[in-house]
């Protein structure tokens, strides 16, 4: 009788010791799912925060600017994107990549003014990754042609940026990216002049779901 009930006793003490072992585990999973929600709602905060100052910086671009250059040389302002327009009888004579006396003139001017306003604001600077200076033509002449012509004018600007002094000029020039559009945005119907320009547009850093996960553990 008394052997009976030892085996009794040792099974039901190995029974407590197993579900004593289940309930840690079970802890631990519990303890687990909590952390990675709450680390999901923190990435997804993060995020949403995030892609609220992208959508805010064109709006704090084309404000520093103004302050900056006014309406000096008849330039264009996109309100969404921030981009530049520059039109292109300041800068270039027709089918020309050389650049007018004028256009160096309004250049000297123009990009330290530009440049201050992009890192006045350290929001601004920081989610900038790239200023792409782009070419474009209007539907006169060949694709092939015009689509030459447009990357000559960027870089051309591109070049003549590397030749003016002013503060910031390491940190603006390492952003530069000239690039040609040809007559890709042209109006397909006629020819107009107004699709002869050259845009400043920005490429702004967007961090990706992964990224934002490593700098929340690290921190």
């Amino acid at each position: 009788m008394s052997e009976f009930l030892e085996y009794e006793t040792q099974e039901e003490l190995l029974e407590e010791q197993d579900s004593g072992v289940w309930l840690s585990v079970g802890d631990l999973m519990s303890g687990l799912l909590m952390f990675f929600a709450l680390l999901f709602i923190a990435v997804s905060a993060q995020l949403v925060r995030y892609e609220e100052i992208i959508k805010t910086l064109p709006e704090r671009i084309i404000n520093a600017i103004e302050n900056k250059i006014g309406d000096k040389g008849n330039l264009t302002r996109d309100e969404k994107t921030g981009d530049i327009t520059l039109p292109n009888e300041i800068l270039f004579d027709e089918g020309s990549f050389q650049l007018k006396p004028k256009g160096k003139t309004f250049l000297r001017e123009f990009i330290p003014a530009f440049s201050e306003a992009v890192f006045a604001d350290e929001l601004i600077a920081n989610n900038i990754s790239m200023i792409i200076i782009e070419g474009h033509t209007s539907l006169k002449g060949s694709k092939k042609d015009n689509m030459e012509l447009s990357f000559q004018r960027a870089l051309a600007v591109t070049e003549y940026i590397d030749t003016i002094n002013f503060s910031n000029q390491d940190k603006f020039r390492n952003k530069l990216l000239a690039a040609g559009r040809g007559n890709i945005d042209a109006n397909k119907e006629f020819d107009d002049p107004k699709d002869r320009k050259v845009m400043f547009r920005f490429q702004f850093k967007r961090e990706d779901l992964g990224q934002v996960f490593k700098n929340k553990t690290n921190n």
